[in-house]
Formats: C-alpha cells, sequence, structure tokens
C-alpha cells in the first residue's frame, strides 16, 4: 500500500461510520468504473482505433470541430 493511501484511510477512519461507508462506496464505484474502462480500452483492436482516427479526421477536414478555447475560456 502506497504511503498516501495509508494517510487517506488514516484519515477516514477518523470519520462516523456513515461517512467512512460513503467514501468507500464512492472509491469502489470509481475503482469498478475504471477496471470497466481498462478493459474497454484493452478490447479495442488496431481497426477500430483506425476508424475512430479516421472519423475525427473527417470532421477536422469539414470543419466540425469546436475550438477549445470556447469550451475551457482562458
Amino acid at each position: 500500500m502506497t504511503k498516501l493511501l495509508k494517510q487517506a484511510i488514516a484519515e477516514i477512519e477518523k470519520l462516523p461510520e456513515d461517512a467512512q461507508d460513503a467514501i468507500a462506496a464512492q472509491m469502489l464505484a470509481e475503482l469498478e468504473d475504471e477496471l470497466a474502462w481498462e478493459a474497454r480500452f484493452d478490447a479495442t483492436t488496431d481497426e477500430q482505433w483506425d476508424r475512430m482516427v479516421a472519423m475525427v479526421r473527417q470532421e477536422i477536414s469539414d470543419g466540425n470541430i469546436t475550438p477549445l478555447d470556447s469550451i475551457f475560456p482562458s
């Protein structure tokens, strides 16, 4: 176990049980989500990646893009 994880658990242990359970549920859900994404990426074939790249390049070529500055203004 990493030092940071040990520190986090030590702080969580100071909380009431209901708060501990809420944090544990969030952590388990996050872990489940991460494992699902990892499995999906691992299962993606080179052909699928190539198709996605082609789709993105076509959207850029068509001008069908949204500048990041409009999404994340500085």
